[in-house]
């Protein structure tokens, strides 16, 4: 009987500028192996929590923003703005 190898595949991510890990059921936090469950950590570089909307707290609302990050001392910040245009969108 030929052996196998199996190999198992870690999925990191950031939540906050804190290392967090999927389990295969939920994510945790690397450092506690606490489960996430809703319970958002401050950002590792500035201390805050977001704000009640989610929003990173050194960046707030940006008008036409789909995602930003101030990057919490883990990666460069960024913001992804909609495309501006002059023409109605489609319905």
């Amino acid at each position: 009987m030929a052996s196998q190898l199996w190999m198992q595949t870690m999925v990191k991510s950031y939540s906050h500028g804190h290392e967090i890990y999927f389990d295969g059921n939920k994510w945790r936090y690397t450092d506690t192996n606490a489960a996430i469950d809703g319970q958002e950590r401050a950002c590792r570089r500035c201390g805050q929590m977001p704000t009640r909307e989610g929003y990173d707290t050194r960046l707030g609302h940006i008008a036409r923003a789909t995602s930003a990050c101030c990057g919490h001392g883990v990666e460069d910040p960024f913001v992804l703005l909609l495309p501006t245009t002059n023409k109605p969108l489609s319905k």
